[in-house]
């Protein structure tokens, strides 16, 4: 059965890819299931991406494998792009406030390189 995409996802730079490197075989099995959920999927479950209150649209996709929980920053760039950015291991209950810093500045860098470019 052919798998039909209603969403395009881009990584910005190597922030994802640098953050997946250090994932472990299963990990990365299940993030690359969920990024393939929401990019073929019309309704997204909350369970694997969620909006981030109080933040410019940033967007978490949400992992889990074992005991581990994944969180990856993503937002849209027009309605059918996803643009993918860092990701780390959640250690507590609440995201990090540095790392939503973090996914806030790189969002920012990747319109202002894209306005540059226009």
């Amino acid at each position: 059965m052919k798998v039909g995409f209603l969403r395009n996802i881009f990584y910005y730079k190597n922030y994802y890819f640098d953050f997946y490197k250090t994932l472990d075989a299963d990990a990365k099995k299940k993030v690359n299931w969920t990024l393939k959920l929401i990019a073929t999927v019309e309704r997204i479950p909350i369970k694997y991406f969620r909006y981030i209150k109080n933040s410019s649209g940033l967007y978490e996709i949400r992992v889990e494998v074992r005991s581990n929980i994944y969180r990856i920053f993503s937002f849209f760039d027009n309605d059918r792009i996803i643009i993918v950015l860092s990701g780390f291991q959640k250690k507590s209950q609440k995201t990090p406030k540095k790392e939503i810093e973090k996914a806030e500045k790189l969002k920012k860098q990747y319109f202002d390189e894209k306005n540059r470019k226009r």
